[in-house]
């Protein structure tokens, strides 16, 4: 019994030295809550459109239903829909899926809940997603030329290089228990993008709480009812108590 605790002890040493000094993950960034933002929402969505479901679906999301976010339906066809899609359709990618395993290494996942789907000890799925999309560095040891620091050795592309450029981690080394140890310390911008970097973060905050907000359209209706019946079972219940106390009043 003491050999398996040994052993289970070192084996959790390992990991941790390990994931303390591969230089490859960070702390998640609190992501911004814009899922009520409906300016944010919309910019959202074009982002996703136009630059992530060339790849990915999400096939539980119908192009319609971003009328809840604000926008008509000759805004949906005049602005996020190609010539082949309807309004009706749900947001598929033409994309092969056994090329994109080809190119990839892996099909792309279906986007529709996946900010739901990535919570972590890190924190919300949104949390990962934020700080997944900023992360993104050149590596030209990758097939695809990019790595992610959340999310090491990851198959997709930086697909949104131009909107923030080409950048690098810069690292400080640190001894711990007689061990080298990189710490992630912040960025070296390579080639500048069109965005500065202040606006690519707003950038993926919009898109984020678009992934958020398609997670779950509903949310916000829901969380504004429920606070509706909790006032309503409050108010009930001082008034189911004045009537029990009326009618039982005359007896001992």
């Amino acid at each position: 019994m003491k050999k398996i605790i040994l052993s289970l002890a070192l084996a959790l040493g390992v990991v941790a030295g390990v994931q303390a000094s591969g230089g490859d993950t960070i702390a998640w960034d609190k992501a911004p809550n814009k899922t009520n933002d409906l300016g944010a929402l919309q910019n959202g969505a074009k982002i996703f459109v136009n630059h992530c479901l060339n790849c990915h679906s999400a096939a539980f999301m119908r192009y319609n239903r971003l009328k809840d976010i604000g926008l008509t339906e000759q805004q949906i066809k005049d602005n996020l829909l190609f010539t082949t899609e309807k309004v009706g359709d749900t947001m598929k990618s033409n994309i092969d899926p056994k090329q994109a395993k080809e190119w990839f290494g892996a099909t792309p996942p279906d986007l529709t809940v996946i900010a739901r789907s990535r919570a972590g000890h890190g924190g919300t799925g949104a949390d990962y997603l934020y700080t997944y999309m900023r992360t993104f560095y050149r590596d030209e040891t990758k097939a695809t030329g990019w790595n992610n620091l959340v999310f090491p050795n990851v198959g997709m592309p930086h697909v949104l290089w131009e909107l923030q450029g080409v950048r690098r981690p810069i690292y400080d080394t640190h001894e711990e228990h007689g061990h080298q140890v990189q710490v992630f310390k912040g960025w070296e911008q390579v080639t500048p993008g069109k965005m500065t970097a202040l606006e690519y973060d707003q950038a993926m905050g919009d898109l984020v709480g678009y992934l958020q907000w398609m997670a779950e359209p509903a949310q916000n209706t829901r969380v504004r009812i429920g606070v509706w019946v909790l006032l309503f079972l409050v108010g009930f219940m001082f008034i189911a108590w004045r009537l029990n106390a009326s009618f039982w009043k005359d007896i001992k």
